[in-house]
This record gives structure tokens, sequence and C-alpha cells, in this order.
């Protein structure tokens, strides 16, 4: 089969950093599935990890790419929620190879079925952050769907991937009022048409911006990225008591400031409990499965921003460096094989 591969930590624009390979098609055994990758997209994960490898290349490559849409192509003997011929979606998990290859193995409890009104490049844009950004809500956060109104929730770097879903979701299912930070015209007007009620430029010192807005607290705060660098005006915005939750890795910070106000902190790894295949790991399951629907109801859109092309290195080479552009608005996603 295909696979684009991973092999030294190179910039995203070195051809050698990702390189088109072959590898054998595996076999899917247990509760695992062998899923035909249809579309992929791309996330902070990926350009992570790819820069962490060593400088020289490696003997064995590293499959990145831990977002995809495609069809069940085999089951294992333990699977019980798909069979072959299934449209799926899902992030998959860290530990094991990714999506950037033709056939790909992943356990059926992290897996959802695909929305019947996306094509796959829509539907890749979404599982990663999906999980993540309901995690965040209401496992980390533990909001309630229907409830907070005339509560404040502010999301910081909200324009990309995560963020995007993230906004639909506070909107859709809680009575949250939305503050979306985000800093280029284009970006604003993004967040806007998500859904988010107001928008402050985290250009600016996010005081200033809300109180801009007539806001002199909030009660939640979801940090995406940039964490250390609006640390303090998260912690002046934020009301005694408050919530912040974060997914970024920021450099450090002093916890020691959530204190006073008796700040809580929560951090967010979509992996977990794949990782640790913990005894709710359907519960990504099953999330999946409630997002479709809302996409089908036509509650949730997808996020997709930017389709470079189809499913190969030189293309997947482009789009590492877009998202190390922290320019891009929503997903950027690949389609099809080249």
């Amino acid at each position: 089969m295909k696979a684009i591969a991973a092999f030294a930590g190179l910039p995203a624009d070195h051809p050698q950093s990702l390189q088109d390979i072959t590898l054998p098609t595996p076999d899917a055994r247990g509760h695992d599935l062998l899923v035909r990758i249809e579309a992929i997209s791309v996330n902070p994960v990926d350009t992570k990890i790819r820069k962490s490898l060593p400088q020289q290349a490696q003997d064995k490559p590293k499959i990145l790419g831990w977002d995809a849409a495609g069809v069940v192509e085999a089951v294992g003997e333990r699977v019980t929620l798909f069979r072959p011929g299934d449209r799926v979606w899902y992030a998959g998990a860290i530990h094991r190879d990714g999506s950037n290859c033709e056939l790909q193995l992943v356990d059926e409890r992290i897996v959802g079925r695909m929305p019947g009104t996306l094509g796959f490049a829509e539907a890749a844009a979404l599982p990663l952050t999906a999980i993540t950004a309901w995690e965040l809500l209401f496992d980390r956060l533990r909001l309630q769907e229907g409830a907070h109104q005339g509560e404040r929730l502010l999301i910081v770097g909200a324009a990309g991937g995560v963020g995007s879903i993230l906004i639909q979701l506070a909107r859709t299912l809680t009575g949250l009022h939305v503050i979306a930070t985000a800093s280029r015209p284009e970006s604003q007007a993004w967040v806007r048409e998500l859904g988010a009620q107001d928008v402050v430029n985290h250009h600016q010192p996010l005081g200033e911006g809300l109180a801009a807005l007539g806001i002199a607290e909030v009660d939640y705060v979801i940090s995406l990225n940039q964490t250390d660098r609006h640390f303090d005006e998260i912690v002046k915005a934020l009301k005694p008591q408050g919530k912040l939750a974060l997914i970024d890795d920021p450099e450090p910070i002093d916890v020691r400031q959530l204190k006073r106000k008796s700040i809580s902190l929560h951090w967010e790894l979509m992996f977990t409990r794949s990782l640790f295949a913990t005894p709710d790991m359907i519960a990504q399951h099953r999330l999946l499965e409630r997002v479709a629907g809302l996409v089908e109801a036509g509650r949730i859109r997808s996020t997709l921003g930017t389709q470079p092309g189809t499913i190969n290195a030189a293309n997947l080479r482009h789009a590492h460096a877009l998202l190390e552009s922290n320019a891009t608005t929503g997903k950027v996603v690949l389609a099809g094989w080249a």
C-alpha cells in the first residue's frame, strides 16, 4: 500500500521531511478495523511529532496523521460496531501508525460512522477537533447540555481547527455566550460565521478587548494556543472560582496565580483514552456518532478551510507548512490518492 513517512525532524519544506513509500497491507485482528483512507486532515500534533524526530534519518519510518475518513475494508474477530463497506471517520491513536497511508488499522471503539451528508474531505476535517472540543466542554469543564445561560466562555485562538468546532458545539448544545479571539479580518469573520457572539483581537491585551465589549469577567476560558503569552490576562479575565482549560504545550506558567481566585486548571488530550485503553474508551465512538447526527441535522458544519490537493508527500509537506504558518482558518485537508 502507499504511505507517506517521516524519517527525520526536518523543516516542512525540506524534500526529505515527508516521503512517499510502500508498506505491506496490515491484517485486522481483535477490535481493529482495516480502513481504506479516502481523506485526511493535518493537525498540530503531526507537525510537532515530525519536528521532534532526530535530525538524522531513521531506519524505521514514522507514519503520521490523526484525522481520517474512509471505508471499512475488513474487521477483526471481536468487532461488533462496524462491517466492511461502512463509511467511517476517526482520529486514531497516537501510539499507533497514523492515517497517512492507504490502509490503516484503528480500534472500533474510537471510530464513528461518517455523516451521510458530507463528502470524505469535509468529514476528515472534523474528528480530532470534534473529540477535543467535546471533551473540553463536557469531560474537562463538566458543562451540561442545555445549561449555562448568562455565563460567558472566552476561547483564545478560536479560528483554528479546534476553535472552529468548539464555537459551534458551545453555541448549539449550551446557553453559553461565546467570545472568540482572532486577529485577522478574515479569521474574525470566520469565527462570527460559526456563531461567536463577540470577537476580540488577541494581538492586543485580552482585558482591553473585553472591556471594549463592556465585559469585566468571564466564567470559563479555553486556551488553544500561546497560553503562556496570554496567561496573565486570562487570570485577570476569569471570575473567582472560574475554570481554565487548555490543549497546547505552553512555556512554563505560574499556576500559583490561580490560587487567589480558586481557579481550576484542566488539561485536555484527546488521545488519553486510547493511549491508556481507559474503561470509557468507547465514549469517543459515542461522541463521534452524536456529532455525526448534529451534522446531518444541519446544526454543525464542516470546518474544512484549505484543500491543497491529493494525498502525496509533496502536498502533505505543503499542508504541514501551511499549518506551521499559524495563518490558517479551519482545517487543511487532502483527499484522494495521486
